[in-house]
């Protein structure tokens, strides 16, 4: 049977947020990257997973171009989601607790058991997540389809007559747009797991805490969203290699995010 949970707070308030420096994020990325070499495994096993799940992605869709961007983009919004092991990883090593593969996937199944409910609010959050990615994914598609010179089936075509396109606007429209799209999505999820994971939240409560975060502290969130976004392009960039560190080393560093912005309940300060 899955474990007994506490009831969910409906408050949104009842997580405190705190100021944080403008070169905060750099710290969480050290410790970050502390947690993945103290416990490697799991790090690693997770990234090799999303890589190679995306090497599949470029595969079955390599010919059409045009849905490969979307969908790459898409499973980047939803991959924090899928990090839930990771974080409590982190947690353990915090707690000094055992951090290995093993344990991780315990926690994960805690978290995910489909009658508990951290996992219906987690699956929720998923979901909305799931439906931003598609959105975008439809979006993108849309955009390079109808208004692309000629026709974008492969990265080639889509860097020579999108990216490299003399006259037009559609590559700075199509950045502008999914910069647009993402923003929310990134204020609405940059502390909002961890705390679904860590805390009796609801959904609600997650996202009006995670936008309090960012509101409250706008220029390192800004920061933040431009290294996981650099780091996120450098691992892409290497043929999904660079992705087996960078994305559990980002989830490791996601968490530090968390436990910074969100100050600690009675019991654990």
């Amino acid at each position: 049977m899955a474990p007994s949970e506490a009831p969910v707070d409906p408050d949104h308030r009842a997580a405190d947020v705190r100021p944080i420096g403008l070169a905060r994020p750099l710290r969480w990325l050290a410790l970050g990257a502390r947690d993945l070499a103290r416990a490697p495994g799991p790090g690693l096993s997770h990234g090799l997973t999303l890589a190679l799940f995306g090497a599949a992605l470029f595969v079955a869709a390599h010919r059409h171009f045009w849905l490969l961007a979307g969908a790459f983009s898409g499973f980047l919004l939803v991959a924090p989601v899928l990090a839930t092991g990771l974080y409590a990883v982190s947690r353990a090593l915090e707690r000094g607790e055992p951090a290995t593969l093993a344990s991780m996937m315990a926690v994960a199944v805690r978290a995910w058991w489909p009658r508990g409910a951290t996992a219906r609010r987690l699956m929720r959050f998923g979901a909305l997540l799931a439906l931003a990615g598609t959105g975008w994914v439809l979006t993108s598609a849309s955009l390079v389809t109808w208004f692309a010179p000629q026709v974008v089936n492969n990265p080639a075509d889509f860097v020579r007559h999108v990216v490299l396109a003399e006259t037009g606007w559609l590559f700075e429209a199509w950045v502008l747009l999914g910069g647009v799209l993402a923003a929310p999505v990134f204020a609405s999820s940059v502390v909002a797991i961890p705390l679904l994971l860590d805390r009796p939240v609801g959904v609600l409560a997650a996202v009006l805490t995670s936008w309090r975060v960012v509101l409250a502290n706008p220029l390192p969130m800004a920061l933040w969203a431009l290294l996981i976004m650099g780091l996120t392009a450098i691992g892409m960039a290497t043929l999904l290699v660079g992705l087996v560190p960078v994305l559990p080393w980002l989830a490791h560093a996601s968490w530090h995010a968390y436990r910074d912005c969100i100050a600690p309940t009675q019991a654990e300060a």
